[in-house]
């Protein structure tokens, strides 16, 4: 249903967490993500804890899915002395092939727990049906 745009993405993941490096506008980071057939519907689940909504992006242009998601430093006061930074800063981003069996039209988009889901239809041109052969020996039934 889908297909990755840029196979060495996960290599650029694993060196940004080796050296340290934040994502940028201009070269974001990887976010994880997992995708899986769920009935009628096609679900995208990505890991961005610590993000608010508002810093959340979703596009869709023809078949290609955009997410991009900015996780800004917390508030500090004033004298405060960090002793461990661990958690990743910056942009993050994911782009994503959609197959055209999806509707597009109609994605929904929910974020509960750090994790942005989205719930893409299966169209309907594209789930299986009955084709009805009509003639003279009246109509059959066959599976398309």
């Amino acid at each position: 249903m889908l297909m990755r745009t840029d196979p060495f993405r996960e290599m650029d993941r694993i060196v940004q967490q080796l050296s340290g490096a934040s994502g940028t506008w201009s070269k974001p980071s990887v976010m994880p993500m997992d995708a899986y057939r769920d009935g009628d519907a096609y679900v995208i689940a990505f890991d961005l804890p610590g993000v608010s909504t508002e810093a959340i992006d979703i596009d869709v242009e023809r078949n290609m899915l955009t997410v991009k998601a900015e996780r800004r430093p917390t508030g500090r006061s004033e004298g405060v002395q960090m002793e461990l930074s661990e958690r990743p800063l910056g942009v993050f981003s994911r782009q994503i092939m959609l197959a055209d069996t999806l509707d597009t039209e109609r994605i929904e988009a929910d974020y509960d727990a750090g994790v942005l889901t989205l719930r893409i239809p299966i169209a309907e041109r594209a789930k299986p049906r009955k084709i009805a052969i009509g003639g003279e020996s009246g109509s059959k039934q066959i599976s398309g």
